[in-house]
């Protein structure tokens, strides 16, 4: 099952809540026209390693089961190119998002 869900963020800007439900897991997602942040399912490392020419602007939260926590809680890794514009670890989630919209 897929779910797709708006969000309007403090400034006015909405973003786009994606829940994957998979075996055993479910891949959560917030996502605006510049970036993302996404569960733990996200490979930060791989992002800054291997797809660092791409720019991505990306964070990791862990142990969220849910968008409603994911927007909640704070980030445990962020891509180089996030940091770049003020993101880091330990903002949350939707503070996160406010700088990527």
């Amino acid at each position: 099952m897929m779910r797709m869900v708006p969000y309007e963020l403090d400034n006015g800007q909405t973003v786009i809540g994606v829940e994957v439900k998979l075996p055993k897991t479910t891949l959560l997602a917030w996502m605006t026209d510049r970036g993302y942040i996404m569960c733990g399912a996200l490979d930060v490392g791989l992002l800054n390693r291997d797809l660092a020419d791409r720019g991505i602007l990306a964070g990791r939260a862990v142990g969220v089961r849910t968008l409603e926590q994911l927007m909640e809680a704070p980030l445990e890794s962020v891509t180089t190119h996030a940091e770049s514009i003020g993101i880091h670890p330990g903002m949350t989630g939707k503070d996160a998002l406010l700088l990527l919209s």
